[in-house]
């Protein structure tokens, strides 16, 4: 599956185009995490808790879309972009997107 965020591949034409493809992961805080982050505000530096959680998050949102994308019989997704908003606090969603083709 080749995944870009450009909206065309050099050398490459699209053959059909299959629509959206998406996928999501809501995560929440984690405690531990949340009295280390506390300590970092303090003495400054980065928060490495909330780094991973959010690469953990991306990673699973980028795969279910990867698994939208592969059950529409694409073999790429094209112009993918990421977004995050709080649900409720402490916790937050990261929504990976793009558009689903088949190339030649």
């Amino acid at each position: 599956m080749l995944l870009t965020n450009l909206e065309i591949v050099p050398g490459r034409a699209v053959s059909q185009h299959l629509g959206l493809v998406q996928g999501n992961s809501v995560r929440a805080k984690h405690v531990g995490r949340d009295i280390m982050a506390s300590l970092k505000n303090i003495f400054g530096g980065e928060l490495r808790g909330y780094t991973e959680l959010l690469q953990e998050s991306r990673e699973e949102a980028v795969a279910r879309m990867i698994e939208q994308a592969e059950a529409a019989g694409a073999n790429a997704v094209l112009n993918i972009r990421f977004s995050t908003s709080s649900v409720t606090q402490g916790a937050a969603e990261l929504y990976a997107y793009g558009t689903a083709v088949i190339l030649d």
